[in-house]
């Protein structure tokens, strides 16, 4: 029996091993990409999905969009939006994502076009206080 014990400690210590080591290979990979991105696209795309927590594409793929068209957006949107309310027993963290993403793609649209987006100037001066108190 403590035989038997034995081995399934191993084979569990085996098991989180190979877990542990494949989860930071990915992190490595992701932060070479994460790297390399930011070396080719500029600097100011990656602030940008920096301060956002989001990517373009990201935000793209969870509002379910091919362009920046704002109606199809704001559709899409609005449905996600609704779909995943907490009092429709939906998800909160979902609600969350769909939220982030509008906003995300919010900002490209308003750089794109010209437009100082205020919530993208808020967040630039919330930092520069944050890393002024830290110093």
């Amino acid at each position: 029996m403590a035989k038997f014990l034995a081995q399934m400690i191993v084979i569990g210590a085996q098991v989180v091993g190979r877990a542990f080591t494949q989860a930071l290979r990915q992190e490595f990979a992701s932060s070479n990409a994460a790297r390399k991105a930011a070396d080719s696209a500029g600097t100011k795309k990656a602030a940008t999905n920096s301060l956002m927590g989001m990517s373009l594409d990201e935000a793209k793929k969870v509002l379910n969009i091919e362009k920046l068209d704002p109606e199809q957006i704001q559709k899409n949107y609005d449905h996600l939006f609704k779909v995943n309310d907490k009092a429709t027993g939906g998800s909160f963290y979902l609600q969350s994502k769909v939220f982030r993403a509008k906003e995300r793609i919010d900002v490209e649209i308003s750089s794109a076009t010209g437009n100082n987006n205020v919530k993208q100037d808020n967040i630039k001066q919330d930092n520069v206080k944050q890393d002024s108190k830290t110093k």
